[in-house]
């Protein structure tokens, strides 16, 4: 019996397909590319930072390396690459023959290369990509500092992989929501798909606050308004506010994906059955919730009232309680198990390790005086880097070769 010559897959078919594990696929090499990207960037930050002095680069550009090695991790790299797990996944996970809007579902994915590009050709306008860092605060982005039009592109490029992020956690909502198999309750899913759906909610929840701060930003540049302008009777703090409104929930974005993908690599490799589940599903559910409430801890040192202090303070010490619920039951998962050690284990228990000391220099951080002394130092940047490539990246690749 003649079988069927296979499909030859050219540009035409990845720009037009629907099927979820295509798109999947596409998302998790995009982000393999501006990974690529934001290291070169991390290389350059590093390379100038060997010795006292200027080496390779003048302090503009320095700040620019600053600004998109951070964006580029962030929004092109860890983000899509847990969209595209989820992507692949989830469907597969609830039952469902794909996701509930596939044509919104390849739109969402052709959004995110050409913001990135948007972002990449910044470097060649007049000025510069944009130099005030990935927390772009006023003054530093206002025309006197920052004149050209890379902050506006970058501001732009944020809206377009903002917009991707909304809609695909629509897509990934109504999916679990209304397309999952017969039989199958909320509490009969997969922790991955459970960790999306709490993950969708966060990005509908936060992404149109941070799009609501960049636009005033943007009018305050362009168009003579003074939201955060202090000779217009603006207030800069107020942009660390609703920015961080956003940011400190995208942290829980670019990790509870995660910890769906080690709820299922653990259990897998110690032969067991996971630990506590629906303890797992309602400290995901408190995680997410708690992420919402504690913004500010990002900014004791703006001179904010000492009793918001305390209430951020006791808030974020809280998201400790969940985070430790989750370690614990997957200690207690691989506790007494028949343990194997492939790639995606070894990457998984990497993960409990580090993120760890990522969560306990968390823990550190959460207390105002003492994050009084370390606010602005490298304990603060060891602190996100043991969260987002201990904790998102390790998990990434454990999610990959699994």
């Amino acid at each position: 019996m003649a079988t069927a010559a296979p499909v030859r897959k050219g540009f035409r078919y990845y720009f037009t397909t629907v099927n979820h594990k295509d798109i999947g696929i596409m998302y998790l090499w995009s982000s393999f590319i501006f990974f690529l990207i934001g290291g070169l960037c991390a290389l350059a930050i590093r390379a100038e930072l060997l010795l006292p002095g200027l080496q390779y680069m003048q302090p503009e550009f320095f700040n620019q390396m600053t600004a998109m090695h951070a964006t580029f991790m962030i929004f092109f790299a860890i983000i899509p690459a847990f969209v595209g797990l989820g992507n692949y996944f989830v469907p597969i996970l609830v039952g469902s023959p794909d996701m509930a809007f596939p044509r919104l579902n390849n739109w969402t994915f052709w959004i995110v290369p050409f913001s990135a590009l948007l972002m990449l050709l910044s470097f060649f306008v007049p000025g510069g990509a944009n130099q005030a860092g990935w927390t772009i605060y006023p003054p530093l982005t206002n025309a006197t500092y920052s004149p050209g039009a890379g902050i506006d592109m970058w501001i732009l490029a944020i809206h377009l992989a903002g917009a991707s992020s909304i809609l695909g956690a629509i897509n990934f909502i109504v999916t679990i929501l209304n397309m999952r198999a017969p039989g199958m309750t909320l509490f009969k899913m997969p922790l991955f798909a459970w960790s999306w759906l709490v993950t969708a909610w966060l990005m509908l929840i936060a992404t149109p606050v941070l799009a609501g701060a960049i636009t005033m930003l943007l009018t305050d540049r362009n168009f003579g308004t003074s939201f955060f302008n202090m000779a217009g009777g603006g207030d800069p703090v107020l942009f660390q506010h609703i920015f961080w409104f956003y940011s400190h929930p995208a942290v829980y974005i670019m990790i509870l994906p995660g910890f769906g993908i080690i709820s299922e690599v653990l259990p897998t490799f110690a032969r067991k059955k996971l630990f506590g589940y629906s303890g797992m599903v309602w400290a995901m559910a408190a995680i997410a919730l708690l992420g919402c409430v504690v913004w500010a801890h990002h900014m004791y040192t703006v001179g904010m009232d000492l009793r918001a202090q305390a209430v951020f303070m006791i808030m974020t010490m809280l998201i400790a309680v969940p985070t430790g619920v989750k370690i614990f039951s997957w200690l207690a998962t691989i506790w007494g198990g028949s343990l194997t050690f492939p790639t995606a284990m070894k990457f998984a228990l990497a993960f409990l390790a580090m993120f760890t000391c990522g969560g306990l220099s968390g823990v550190v951080l959460s207390a105002a005086p003492v994050d009084y002394m370390m606010h602005d130092t490298y304990y603060v940047v060891a602190h996100i880097h043991y969260v987002f490539f201990a904790g998102s990246f390790l998990s990434i690749m454990a999610g990959v070769y699994y």
